[in-house]
């Protein structure tokens, strides 16, 4: 049995900890890649028929967040998650918001969540036609992974208690703002500036 926190982890570092914890050894890191992608594979197919039957929401503040930044022509909304691609886009088609997000960075650009957050920052410095340097980035997040991946690459992090942390817990993490959910009044200034 396995009995670790998949909190912030990407889907790769999920997989190469579940070998690690079963044992399981490969004999080169490239037999243990073949692995990993073919674990990946076959988790895309029962995540599907998961989320198929499962119910999922949209947390509190998240649409009206979207659609402030979709209002400003500054703003390019991306998604930055350990979930590989298709992965993520399972789960968001499910409430229907994957295509909000034009741009991404994700688990299958890196098993490192600042390489894959940084992937991301560059398609949307691109797509706003600005150098990754000149833009202001912001993560929200909902564990200590996510607060600490937005500090590494120089990112504003907000973090909300949707998750299994709770507000104490995150804000110990010292993110730039911290609230239940994006539903705040103070959320929007926080993430978008005055």
């Amino acid at each position: 049995m396995l009995s670790f926190s998949f909190g912030g982890m990407t889907d790769k570092a999920i997989v190469r900890t579940a070998f690690a914890a079963l044992g399981v050894s490969f004999g080169s890191e490239a037999d243990l890649e073949r692995e990993m992608d073919a674990t990946l594979r076959f988790y895309l197919d029962v995540l599907a028929d998961e989320v198929a039957r499962t119910p999922i929401r949209i947390h509190d503040g998240m649409t009206r967040a979207m659609d402030m930044a979709d209002a400003r022509p500054e703003v390019a909304l991306g998604l930055g998650t350990g979930n590989i691609r298709r992965g993520a886009e399972i789960k968001l088609d499910r409430v229907g918001i994957y295509h909000r997000f034009s741009f991404g960075g994700f688990g299958d650009d890196s098993i490192d969540r600042p390489t894959l957050l940084m992937a991301g920052a560059r398609r949307g410095a691109e797509k706003l036609g600005a150098a990754v340097e000149d833009c202001r980035i912001v993560v929200i997040g909902d564990t200590p992974k996510d607060i600490a991946a937005a500090r590494a690459i120089g990112a504003d992090s907000i973090a909300v208690a949707t998750g299994m942390h709770d507000v104490g817990e995150l804000r110990q993490c010292e993110p730039t703002a911290v609230f239940a959910n994006l539903a705040d009044e103070h959320a929007p200034e926080a993430i978008f500036g005055r």
